[in-house]
């Protein structure tokens, strides 16, 4: 037997020596930093604002030293070439006979999401397994949870379009839910109810993702020859990014990742963490262990399940992987910043309610420092507000003191090194400094080591140039997002609920100059007012904190320049900031553009006073939507005669007065029922034409003059 199955059998025994070296390893340097740091603050005794400055230090380069020494140990396991606890390496040589590979399904989970950019990603991926030969194993599930009846009926089309073009009835299912309960997670537990246990293996996609034939296979293949495996988790890689932002996002997650994932996976081994998309799942372990309990009240459920239910599945003794070498899958990035913070709040609660969990019973200690490290990702941005705010505090009291105490004098460490306490406290910064920004350098260093890795970027000059201006935008981006962290963290603390809404996944109409102004107002006027008081303080105060409020006055152009696809495209033709998945797209991706190219020439968009509307009156009017609406409807044999008289009186506003009169909920409502939908549909077209409302009048005179339409949708 080849070692590699030996350590796939056993590799949580070896892999606390790993751990033991990591840890050791960010528990000196935390250590020896904090040292410093206390020699810096106790001269002349320790007040109170320099004993919180030291307490705030701990976690906060506790962190940064964690991240060094991932990427030190990342950037060393690259080097060797040959990681023994990779989970890729377990895959046998041969690629596998398609009879050989178990069910698998396929799970699409989808909210108020662009359906164009769904389907045509699952059209991707269908055809890709289709050459592969390996389609036969594969079932694609697409679990809807909109709430827009637009979208609603746009995804029932759609998926009518799809499985009529690919033959894919009986191999693609759509699926949507009545209630939208426990949002995702939910999705998926009410599918593995009703057809889990037809299948060994799950694949989790989100609505932009992407995964290639390959992949799939693969990742079928380490789940079997890995039978203690209860998770894989994919890397995802950010392709199609536009605008500024995204391409800078882009750039560094390709750029720099291999270091961090290969140091990620250095420590946590198969105690790994889920990330919620883009990875496969051993179904039947996943349904008996992993479902998700209620917090504190039963009407509130985890928002950052996917950490919840790796624990949970390390707790049943399965392991979790991160196949950091796999490749093949894809995703999309936020396009601006603001869209980048809207989804951090939304991240920010879930990794905050993880605090529950930290003390539960039967957790793997790796999984808990995951579910930590969760949440002081976001608690990092008050802690280090709070350490500047008493910085500055303390900075006025020491230039406002008649007397100021001898700051430079050689005490403590000072006298071993024969420098004061201001070149130490400026040796200390540089040392933090430096920890931050090796990191990347290392990714930059091995990437120019390894020729073909350096083409792939477009060359050893654009790499350096891409990555000085990275390396400058993210220290200036820093302080704006660490204002909207705290402004999250507090809100939650606080009890204010956050939405869930779905992504924006593009940035075609520009910069949204209003949002922006709303969104990064009050980081503005706080950078002023931060700078004029560090001026009043000390000029000399004012320079050293000037990174911080510049970058908050800077904020709303800043943020606006970052949103232009404009600025993207130049830097793109420049040679900056491209990828090996720009520079030599791959065939899966080149199909995924091109399709979404053709789809794009084939949209035909309602007029404005259809557009909000418009789904309404598809599955109303339209005989083939209104018969395929209903029969994907599940029929409710008995139903309340309360139930029956309220719904009655919706479809008489509904003809009476037009979809206007109706609420979303109410509308919802309507498309829920086949009874009202099939009963409208008849109205509509048999009601003598005094008894409509105007809008169905010139909705209906509309469709008829479309003779030449489709024979499915109107408008997509």
């Amino acid at each position: 037997m080849s070692n590699l199955h030996i350590i796939a059998r056993s590799p949580l025994r070896r892999s606390s020596r790993r751990q033991v070296l990591f840890f050791s390893t960010v528990v000196v340097l935390t250590g020896f930093a904090t040292w410093v740091m206390a020699d810096i603050l106790w001269r002349g005794g320790l007040t109170q604002i320099e004993a919180v400055l030291l307490t705030l230090f701990v976690p906060m380069f506790g962190m940064v030293a964690l991240g060094f020494t991932q990427a030190v140990f990342g950037f060393l396991t690259l080097l060797r070439q040959q990681d023994p606890f990779s989970i890729a390496r377990t895959l046998p040589e041969q690629p596998p006979k398609p009879d050989e590979l178990p069910a698998t399904a396929i799970a699409l989970p989808i909210y108020n999401e662009d359906v164009g950019r769904v389907y045509e990603g699952l059209r991707t991926i269908y055809l890709d397994l289709a050459r592969s030969g390996c389609l036969g194993r594969f079932d694609f599930f697409i679990l809807s949870d909109s709430t827009d009846p637009n979208k609603w009926i746009e995804e029932e089309v759609a998926w009518l379009d799809l499985c009529k073009q690919l033959k894919g009835f009986g191999r693609i299912f759509y699926r949507k839910r009545s209630a939208p309960l426990n949002r995702k997670s939910g999705n998926i537990s009410d599918f593995l109810r009703r057809w889990g246990r037809k299948y060994r293996y799950m694949v989790v996609l989100d609505a932009d993702s992407l995964m290639e034939a390959t992949t799939l296979t693969r990742l079928v293949q380490m789940m079997e020859v890995n039978p203690q495996a209860g998770i894989i988790q994919t890397v995802p890689a950010p392709i199609q990014s536009r605008t500024f932002f995204a391409r800078l996002m882009q750039f560094a997650g390709t750029l720099y990742g291999p270091v961090f994932q290969a140091g990620l996976n250095y420590w946590q081994a198969g105690s790994g963490n889920f990330w919620g998309h883009n990875a496969i799942i051993r179904v039947a372990p996943f349904m008996d262990h992993c479902a998700l309990p209620p917090l504190h009240s039963e009407r509130v459920r985890f928002m950052s399940h996917d950490y919840v239910e790796a624990a949970l599945m390390r707790r049943a003794n399965f392991e979790v992987w991160l196949a950091y070498e796999l490749g093949g899958s894809y995703e999309n990035l936020p396009p601006t910043l603001v869209d980048h913070t809207r989804r951090d709040r939304r991240w920010c609660r879930g990794n905050l309610q993880h605090s529950w969990l930290l003390t539960a019973q039967g957790l793997h200690p790796i999984n808990r420092l995951h579910l930590l490290l969760g949440i002081l990702s976001y608690l990092a941005s008050p802690l280090w507000l709070i350490f500047l705010l008493l910085g500055t505090v303390q900075c006025r009291l020491y230039w406002a003191a008649s007397a100021p105490p001898r700051f430079d004098a050689d005490v403590g460490i000072s006298s071993f090194l024969d420098i004061g306490g201001g070149k130490l406290a400026l040796l200390l910064f540089l040392v933090t400094i430096g920890l931050l920004t090796l990191p990347k350098m290392l990714a930059v260093g091995w990437t120019l080591l390894r020729r073909e890795r350096r083409r792939s970027f477009g060359g050893t000059l654009p790499i350096i140039a891409s990555f000085a201006i990275e390396h400058l935008l993210s220290a200036i981006v820093a302080p704006i997002l660490m204002l909207f962290n705290t402004r999250w963290v507090i809100e939650i603390l606080l009890g204010r609920d956050v939405a869930w809404n779905p992504q924006r996944r593009d940035a075609s109409g520009g910069a949204d100059w209003g949002g922006i102004i709303i969104a990064h107002a009050a980081q503005t006027i706080i950078g002023v007012v931060w700078a004029l008081v560090a001026w009043h303080i000390n000029p000399a105060f004012f320079w050293w904190i000037s990174p911080i409020t510049f970058g908050l006055i800077g904020s709303i152009p800043l943020s606006a320049l970052l949103s232009y696809t404009g600025v993207g495209d130049t830097l793109k033709r420049l040679g900056l900031f491209r990828t090996p998945m720009e520079i030599a797209p791959n065939a899966v991706i080149a199909h995924l553009e091109k399709n979404l190219e053709a789809a794009e020439r084939r949209h035909l968009a309602p007029p404005d006073w259809l557009a909000p509307h418009n789904g309404v009156m598809q599955a109303v009017l339209d005989p083939y939507i209104n018969a395929a609406h209903v029969s994907l409807l599940r029929q409710k044999r008995h139903q309340p005669h309360a139930v029956t008289d309220y719904l009655h009186q919706l479809q008489d506003r509904l003809v009476q007065k037009g979809p206007a009169d109706l609420k979303r909920r109410e509308q919802m409502a309507l498309l829920m029922n086949s009874d009202a939908i099939t009963s409208l549909h008849h109205r509509i077209w048999h009601d003598p034409e005094a008894h409509l409302a105007p809008w169905w009048k010139l909705a209906m005179r509309h469709y008829n003059t479309l003779t030449d339409r489709p024979q499915t949708a109107l408008y997509r």
